[in-house]
């Protein structure tokens, strides 16, 4: 008796939940010439068992401080530090960069699970990593071909601030590489 009532039930959730999506889609993408608030969108919850439904506004997503170019910058799960126009840099000029236009150095850097450079690794190993393209050392130490199609590498930084040699927090890096 209980599977008979099931399908309905699924159907009718599903129904509903898209219902939902549609409506915020709706909002975002038929909103192109003005910008949308926070405010403008919608949480929704849902009970279809005591009938129960209710609509409120998303909180913000939490942010982080960071002093980038001696600007004060709070970033969130949602940005990244994004590098476009530098093409498919060397190690050593990705660490250059961020000394120069950020001020920061870079004590570690990841691609994933692997490790791609770190203030404490064998003094040899990061000499000849430094040579290397991004996607070359990535493809190297992943041990994985990057898809010939793949624009971007998606990396995770720690650095640290060259003038108050305090760590830094930073979003993610995305690198553009073709």
């Amino acid at each position: 008796a209980t599977t008979c009532r099931i399908i309905p039930a699924i159907a009718t959730t599903t129904a509903l939940v898209t219902g939902l999506i549609c409506l915020e889609l709706y909002k975002i993408v038929g909103s192109a010439r003005r910008d949308l608030k926070l405010e403008d969108l919608k949480n929704g919850f849902c009970n279809l068992a005591i009938p129960f439904m209710t609509l409120s506004e998303p909180q913000p997503p939490a942010t982080t401080k960071a002093i980038l170019k001696g600007k004060e910058w709070n970033w969130s799960a949602w940005d990244s530090l994004d590098i476009m126009d530098k093409g498919d840099l060397t190690l050593q000029e990705l660490l250059d960069f961020f000394e120069s236009e950020y001020k920061l150095e870079i004590s570690m850097l990841s691609y994933g699970v692997s490790i791609l450079y770190s203030f404490f690794a064998n003094k040899k190993k990061v000499a000849e990593r430094k040579k290397m393209k991004m996607s070359e050392l990535v493809q190297s130490i992943s041990k994985n071909e990057l898809p010939s199609d793949q624009l971007f590498l998606v990396l995770e930084v720690i650095a640290t601030d060259m003038e108050s040699d305090e760590d830094v927090e930073l979003p993610y890096l995305k690198l553009r590489i073709r």
